[in-house]
């Protein structure tokens, strides 16, 4: 038997054996890097003939004097002139194009901002509007004309077992809308410490069925208090502001830009005290405690810290005794220095400038805690819940505080009425301790 043949021999029977290759001359070295560096140096060369030439033409030649050349130059003909500049135009767009390329995208196009109202246009809308609640307050309705009767019988006692022991007084020349749950909280806290008392509420927009609404609450249990739109010709008869009442019929007084409301407001307060006597409250205060211990009072909004003495009042509460000379003062004030394009002016600033020229007069200045005790840019942290134990310890400390030393406190609408009243803030504690209806209140 013949023996199996091995794979090296197998191989050689099948396959011839594979050529032995032969190594590759190797190229020179100089030849190789200038076969590389020759693109480089070309690229290199047109690049500086170019920025060269750019270089020349926009900066050196200017420089040069001219010679008798360049003038033969100026009297080429026009074909010749035509072709240089479009060969230097065809090489500004060349050198254009690779510098744009190199450098950055330009920025994002700004959005377009929207008009912003210039205050003097805002100012011109809002004297234009006043001028028209102007003529709607003034004028002569038959509902202002019954002003005078429907006070007398919301005052006079319907038995002698029910008098009306204190008469109170608001103002209310907003929109009804804006008489929300906390102005009907403000009124609770009135009528919880004071059951036998009259309020009139001087207001136009009120002197409606919807206010009949707001105030049935009130009225159901037995309370009295009415809505009368104001008859201001009746009231500021025979004093200081009548012939500035026909002025303004006229058309001879600017209602001015701050909004008319607040400017009525302060003299119909005024009037109101003037001619029937009582205390009056802006509709922004809480009441904490009886006000009938009240006479002839005012409170002040700032002191001086060094020597005490009062630097500001507030007319945001006042209690005086009927036809008071100071009240007169005051309407005399606001008829001489009237201007309805200063805020604060014909009220807070008024009853601070009349009180200073007249010390003689009998009026009492009470501190700025009687209904100021915490001032308007402050307001806000007292409609805060605490979140810890440390702010708890705080919150009724202050609420503390307050009751302890305060007839009421002015919530300073003007500033919080966008604040939510949370749970177990300071004004939330305050106002649930002198509320009516609390399980039916919802304040906003």
């Amino acid at each position: 038997m013949a023996a199996t043949p091995t794979a090296t021999h197998a191989t050689s029977l099948f396959f011839p054996p594979a050529p032995t290759m032969a190594p590759a001359p190797r190229k020179p070295l100089p030849l190789l890097l200038l076969s590389f560096s020759f693109p480089v140096l070309l690229l290199l060369f047109s690049i500086v003939f170019l920025l060269s030439h750019t270089t020349f033409s926009l900066l050196l030649c200017p420089l040069l004097p001219q010679s008798p050349s360049r003038s033969a130059n100026a009297t080429m003909t026009t074909d010749a002139a035509a072709a240089a500049a479009s060969l230097d135009v065809s090489m500004d767009r060349t050198l254009l194009a690779f510098h744009v390329t190199a450098s950055p995208p330009p920025p994002a196009p700004l959005a377009p901002t929207p008009p912003v109202k210039s205050k003097k246009n805002s100012k011109k809308a809002s004297t234009k509007r006043n001028k028209g609640l102007f003529k709607r307050l003034i004028r002569q309705a038959p509902r202002t004309r019954q002003f005078a009767a429907r006070a007398a019988e919301l005052f006079a006692p319907p038995s002698p077992q029910r008098p009306c022991a204190h008469r109170f007084f608001m103002t209310w020349l907003s929109p009804l809308e804006q008489f929300g749950s906390r102005e009907a909280l403000v009124l609770e806290t009135l009528f919880r410490w004071h059951r036998d008392a009259c309020l009139l509420i001087a207001s136009d927009t009120m002197d409606s069925p919807g206010g009949s609404d707001r105030l049935r609450p009130f009225v159901d249990r037995g309370f009295r208090v009415r809505a009368a739109s104001p008859d201001l010709a009746h009231l500021l008869r025979g004093t200081p502001a009548e012939p500035w009442l026909g002025a303004v019929r006229r058309g001879e007084v600017s209602p001015g830009s701050v909004p008319l409301g607040q400017n009525l407001s302060n003299l119909l307060r005024l009037a109101l005290l003037y001619k029937y006597g009582g205390v009056y409250l802006d509709a922004d205060v809480v009441v904490l405690r009886p006000l009938s211990g009240l006479r002839n009072a005012i409170g002040a909004q700032a002191v001086d810290a060094a020597t005490g003495d009062w630097m500001r009042l507030n007319n945001a509460v006042m209690a005086f005794d009927r036809g008071h000379p100071l009240l007169r003062e005051f309407i005399a004030e606001f008829a001489a220095t009237f201007d309805g394009s200063k805020w604060g002016h014909n009220g807070p600033y008024l009853v601070s400038r009349v009180t200073r020229r007249m010390p003689e007069l009998d009026v009492t200045v009470l501190p700025p805690r009687a209904f100021y005790p915490v001032d308007w840019n402050k307001i806000g942290g007292l409609f805060m819940a605490p979140k810890d134990r440390k702010e708890e310890k705080w919150v009724q400390a202050k609420v503390d505080n307050i009751r302890g030393g305060s007839f009421g406190i002015h919530l300073w609408n003007r500033e919080s009425r966008g604040i939510e009243m949370e749970e177990g803030s300071v004004i939330r504690r305050l106002i649930s301790a002198g509320c009516l209806f609390c399980n039916s209140s919802v304040v906003a």
